[in-house]
């Protein structure tokens, strides 16, 4: 399955915001998560910076739904607080492309509704799937499978070869 990279915008940051929440959740840092994605006007405080944690968490219930239907559920309860208003625009030599919320709205509004339709389009563009939590015990990290095959268990190779050894283990120890 391919994906385009500019229906990717919403879900990767998503995931970016779900990975942050155990990290640093500095006005600097969520400034930069922010600017990576292309998101305009950041002006980053305090405020905007618990908000946006307390966001995150709302959007982790979307990658660790065990069913689609939960998964569609999870991003439907994303959808109603955080899209106001659906358009089509083109923009910045972009092609046309949604928007989820009118461009002056403040900027927590802005990242609650990119990332809540992104979510939404990733949704329907991969049958509901490919969303995961990181397999290995004790990692909190989340991922957008964009894989060939779209069975990725892990979060990153480490993890995955991490988990691996420790199974191995575990199997061979006296």
């Amino acid at each position: 399955m391919q994906f385009r990279h500019d229906n990717m915008t919403g879900v990767q940051l998503a995931a970016d915001l779900v990975n942050l929440h155990s990290g640093d959740w500095s006005v600097a840092n969520v400034e930069s998560v922010l600017r990576d994605h292309g998101i305009r006007r950041v002006e980053v405080d305090g405020a905007v910076a618990t908000a946006l944690r307390r966001w995150s968490a709302r959007l982790r219930t979307v990658f660790v739904a065990s069913t689609v239907t939960e998964r569609c559920q999870a991003v439907n309860a994303l959808l109603v607080d955080g899209a106001g208003s659906v358009y089509l625009t083109t923009h910045d030599n972009f092609g046309p492309h949604l928007h989820f919320a009118p461009d002056d709205d403040d900027l927590v509004g802005r990242v609650m509704a990119v990332t809540a339709g992104g979510l939404a389009i990733f949704t329907v563009e991969a049958e509901g799937s490919r969303l995961g939590a990181c397999s290995r015990r004790g990692c909190p990290l989340v991922f957008v499978d964009t894989s060939r095959t779209g069975r990725r268990a892990y979060c990153s190779a480490r993890c995955g070869n991490t988990d691996a050894v420790q199974r191995h283990r575990a199997r061979t120890a006296p």
